[in-house]
């Protein structure tokens, strides 16, 4: 019991409950959305490299706008800001669904809606990542709470696809994105009901801000380690989420349901990753946690890759949702107890290009490859190259622990255990 209690220790804070439900909620709407694009996509084409240039341009702004949007959320009222990104995000699901309804949608307006979303969760990303310190002010809790939240977000990737499936196979790929628009309620009702007084954190010009940024990132090597690890890890593991509409139709011979029940395989390692991870004591012992996960990913990736069996597919995706979440929410963890608080918009922005961003990359070389080679052939080679970033990544793991363990006697944070090592 009290175990159980402590994994759920951030839900003592009354405003971070009621943030949990609205996301939770948004976010299955999210993955709902994405299978269903992914579909729709498929389906109109029947192209693999159009199934990558969509992934692509949902996750690309990562790259581009994310390090100015840290900037806007260091300087602004981080909720206000929550709304009006939530806003304008509802309104781009619910255009699709109006044009997918009546049958006027083509492939450009695809790729627009990809572009929109991308931008706008440029924003949302960083901007939820970095609400969650206001509403747990204990930062005792804090790394639960960043545990708790992948655990909800990996809930919806478990929840989501399959029933994507269902309602694509019962009805069309509208509903999925009205339920989507709807969605979004349940986030902004949310933030107009919590009153957080979210002060701007920095008021350096916009050029200083972001030179601030990248040379924190420069000179501090926790930190650049940690992104170069998770901007690999998404490049290469990532790039299979795109790919799986083909895998589903041309190589297990199934349906919509089948793509959901893939991508929910690997949603149910990653919700298992995020309830491990929750109910751990400390910050310390997750640089151990990445490397291995890394290892774990490429392994799966080649062994999912390898099989032409539906039952061992399922099991390897299990695996590589395992590893991935492992790695990303550790990497995310690690990061928010080490950053000081002027920083954190702007580097928690960096992190979620280094993660999505990297996968949108990913995910459009892959499905260039795949064109021309075929999904399998494609896959493996990023399997292969993951392999050799893992044993890069665990050949200086003793080094990163050596600079972590000062910022964290520093920061307080002692062993919970003799088991849990920095």
């Amino acid at each position: 019991m009290k175990h159980h209690a402590h994994a759920w220790r951030a839900m003592h804070h009354a405003g971070y409950r009621l943030y949990f439900a609205g996301q939770a909620i948004s976010i299955l709407g999210n993955w709902i959305q994405q299978v269903a694009l992914g579909w729709l996509v498929y389906r109109l084409t029947g192209s693999a490299m159009l199934l990558g240039t969509v992934a692509f341009l949902t996750q690309i702004p990562q790259l581009v706008v994310s390090p100015l949007a840290g900037i806007v959320i260091d300087r602004s009222n981080i909720r206000q800001l929550m709304i009006v990104v939530q806003l304008a995000m509802l309104l781009q699901a619910a255009s699709l669904a109006v044009l997918t309804w009546f049958g006027l949608v083509v492939p450009w307006h695809i790729l627009v809606a990809a572009t929109v979303f991308g931008i706008l969760n440029s924003f949302d990303v960083p901007l939820r990542h970095a609400y969650t310190s206001q509403l747990v002010p204990d930062r005792q809790d804090l790394p639960n709470a960043i545990a708790l939240n992948s655990l909800f977000f990996n809930l919806a990737r478990f929840i989501g696809p399959p029933l994507a499936g269902f309602i694509l196979t019962h009805t069309s790929e509208a509903s999925c994105f009205a339920l989507n628009a709807i969605s979004f309620v349940a986030t902004i009702g949310v933030l107009l009901y919590l009153r957080t007084s979210s002060q701007a954190h920095s008021s350096a010009a916009f050029a200083d801000a972001l030179r601030e940024g990248f040379v924190f990132v420069r000179q501090h090597f926790p930190v650049r380690h940690l992104l170069w690890q998770v901007a690999l890890l998404n490049f290469l593991a990532a790039s299979y989420v795109p790919l799986m509409p083909a895998f589903a139709r041309d190589v297990f011979r199934g349906g919509p349901d089948t793509l959901g029940l893939l991508l929910g395989s690997a949603g149910a390692g990653a919700l298992l990753a995020s309830v491990t991870l929750a109910g751990r004591r400390s910050v310390r012992g997750l640089s151990g946690s990445i490397a291995q996960g890394n290892l774990l990913a490429s392994l799966s990736l080649i062994g999912f890759v390898l099989t032409s069996d539906i039952g061992v597919a399922i099991v390897m995706l299990f695996l590589l949702g395992f590893g991935l979440i492992t790695c990303n929410t550790s990497s995310n963890t690690i990061l928010q107890t080490i950053l000081p608080e002027r920083l954190r918009g702007r580097i928690l922005a960096l992190y979620s290009a280094a993660n999505l961003g990297a996968a949108a990359l990913g995910g459009l070389v892959c499905g260039a490859m795949a064109d021309h080679w075929g999904p399998g052939p494609s896959l493996l080679l990023m399997g292969i190259l993951l392999i050799a970033v893992s044993l890069f990544f665990f050949a200086r793991l003793e080094l990163f622990r050596m600079h972590l363990r000062p910022i964290y006697a520093q920061l307080g944070i002692k062993h919970p255990s003799k088991k849990e090592e920095s």
